[in-house]
């Protein structure tokens, strides 16, 4: 083996402090929300406190991870996907929830500095999933994991921030300032 320098030695000190600190804030997490500290399991939490989604007992239930419990979708199945940047891929899976509920982080470029993959949330989409699945199929685009979703379609789903346009759910006052406290530098 070959010696390390005091420079790299000194990285690898640094970075195992952060890292305990990290593993630290990860327990934290997880005794909150009752679930590994994900990306994915973090978006259904906060999914399901602000949407009022009442979710599956498992993590891993097959097609959806939970139902609408009110409003004018409650008693429809939904999967919610939170991804830490905004590249319009979508994994859609074969057993297909009623709805897709995606939280997503930054546009790629719309941050300066390195990447790194910040947990914040800085658009939410809605997809009433049999009409996305038939309009990929229709378009010819393959359907699964990373499916490319154009822009277009994406912003006819926007329900966050709230645009000009008719968005398929109206969000709430209380909606939107809790969606907030995800979003930008947090």
């Amino acid at each position: 083996m070959t010696d390390i320098s005091a420079s790299e030695r000194a990285q690898l000190d640094a970075l195992s402090g952060f890292l305990r600190a990290r593993n630290a804030l990860n327990l934290e997490i997880t005794l909150l929300i009752g679930r590994p500290a994900s990306t994915g399991n973090l978006g259904e939490f906060i999914a399901a406190r602000i949407f009022d989604i009442h979710l599956a007992a498992s993590g891993v239930n097959p097609g959806n991870d939970g139902v609408f419990a009110s409003g004018p979708l409650a008693g429809r199945s939904v999967n919610v996907k939170m991804y830490s940047g905004d590249d319009a891929l979508l994994d859609v899976g074969a057993h297909a929830a009623d709805y897709y509920l995606v939280l997503r982080g930054p546009r790629a470029g719309s941050t300066k500095g390195p990447s790194t993959l910040p947990f914040r949330i800085d658009a939410v989409y809605l997809f009433e999933m049999i009409a996305l699945g038939q309009g990929l199929i229709d378009s010819g685009v393959k359907v699964g994991i990373a499916t490319s979703v154009r822009r277009a379609i994406w912003d006819l789903a926007q329900v966050y921030p709230v645009t000009g346009r008719t968005p398929p759910m109206t969000l709430t006052p209380q909606q939107i300032d809790l969606l907030r406290l995800f979003s930008g530098d947090v």
